[in-house]
């Protein structure tokens, strides 16, 4: 594989990448900031294919990214990234869409039972036996010029991931496991991951209470949090934080006079612009509908049984992630068995594609009493019940009653009562 320097004009970049679009996979990766901005600074692209390696300067004055904004959007070459998701939020603040199609290497090693989030060098260890020098990882990649350690490390990220994904893919050719991914990357691809939409950013805090007018107020504020931010370009924290809004939407200042009096903000905010635009953001909020009122919860409530089911779902979960050698945290999510233990049968990402094969379907036999625990040899297994016909019905406390006296039985009879109890025992297991 041929390295090539630091890519600072255009006449270059546009022939490396004319290079590039020569192979049907390129390998993606960026270095960026985004402590102090609302969007993510892109500071350094690398690219690499079977043959060729460089990283792109988008600080050189002057230069076009036009040839590799194009290859993102060339649909007939595949981008092969790790852990993609802030990448791809920063190529479509580039471009306004999504770069298609995609491998991300993190979820195909969930895929493989890797571990839940497992990392670049842990990935390349266990593929290449390379050990990864990490020590440039943290530095500031908007400070120019870039020292050659930067950029040997940066550009090795890509070089190691053309070496990866055809290992990776040959493992998971042989695992069967294409489906998954091909659900997996739809996932990643969809746009809605990467906006936020001011009218819904209320929907991502911790909701004061339940009043339609508090609520009202939270969904201005937030709405107005967030224009503030883009417009500014400062995380959304370095306007007002979410414990301040939610204040301000529980008990709202009457006069501008009065910011003063609100913990996380500036006395400042009593004369100046941004506080006048605040107490308009409130003065202009309506209480919410009836359409928009969340549920009670963000799941449905659960009682005492129905967490212990949620409970069993989990174990099922490790259970079966184990004997199939893939990350549980890829097959189910802990709010989704805490909604199936509760009754909920319809949303359920468990419940639909590869996830119902692999899960979802001994998780409903589970709760439906049509699947159970049992130890053998000092084991954990799985085994299916017959259901219980004539179980006899809960009795309260109160309405505790003294069973007549009855003959005593005789022959075979003796095992009657043993039979009722003995499907109990296999449930409880």
């Amino acid at each position: 594989m041929q390295i090539h320097p630091l890519v600072t004009d255009s006449e270059t970049l546009a022939r490396l990448i004319g290079r590039l679009k020569q192979h049907d996979i390129v390998c993606v990766d960026t270095e960026f900031m985004r402590e102090s901005t609302y969007y993510p600074e892109l500071c350094l692209i690398q690219l690499a294919s079977v043959e060729d390696a460089f990283a792109i300067d988008p600080l050189a004055e002057g230069l076009d990214l036009t040839p590799f904004l194009q290859l993102l959007s060339d649909e007939s070459i595949l981008k092969v990234l790790h852990a993609g998701g802030q990448d791809i939020e920063i190529f479509m603040n580039l471009t306004g869409k999504v770069p298609f199609p995609l491998f991300d290497t993190q979820i195909a090693a969930m895929a493989m039972g890797m571990g839940e989030q497992v990392s670049y060098a842990n990935l390349v260890a266990h593929f290449t036996g390379h050990q990864i020098d990490k020590g440039a990882r943290f530095t500031d990649w908007a400070r120019r010029p870039l020292s050659d350690r930067q950029i040997h490390y940066a550009i090795g990220d890509v070089t190691y991931l053309s070496q990866l994904f055809p290992r990776m893919l040959t493992k998971l050719r042989k695992t069967g496991r294409g489906e998954w991914l091909d659900e997996e990357m739809a996932r990643l691809s969809d746009p809605s991951n990467y906006v936020v939409n001011p009218d819904t950013a209320w929907q991502r805090l911790k909701l004061p209470n339940r009043k339609p007018e508090v609520l009202g107020r939270l969904k201005a504020l937030a709405r107005w949090r967030e224009l503030e931010a883009r417009d500014k370009n400062v995380p959304r924290g370095r306007i007002v934080k979410d414990e301040t809004l939610a204040d301000l939407a529980a008990a709202p200042p009457v006069s501008q006079s009065d910011l003063g009096k609100v913990r996380g903000l500036s006395t400042s905010w009593t004369t100046n612009a941004i506080g006048q635009r605040l107490l308009a953001a409130i003065a202009a909020a309506e209480p919410l509908s009836d359409e928009e009122m969340p549920p009670r919860e963000n799941r449905p409530g659960l009682s005492t049984d129905a967490s212990l089911i949620a409970d069993l779902l989990k174990l099922l979960l490790k259970i079966r992630a184990k004997e199939s050698g893939v990350a549980p945290k890829l097959v189910a999510r802990s709010e989704e068995m805490e909604a199936l233990a509760a009754g909920v049968r319809e949303g359920l990402p468990i419940l639909s594609g590869w996830r119902r094969q692999q899960f979802g379907e001994d998780a409903l036999a589970l709760v439906e009493g049509r699947l159970g625990f049992s130890v053998r040899n000092g084991k954990l297994r799985m085994q299916p019940l017959q259901p219980v016909e004539d179980e006899a019905p809960d009795v309260s406390e109160d309405e505790v009653s003294v069973p007549a006296p009855v003959p005593a039985p005789d022959n075979g009879a003796a095992a009657e009562p043993n039979r009722r109890r003995a499907p109990r025992r296999r449930a409880a297991g």
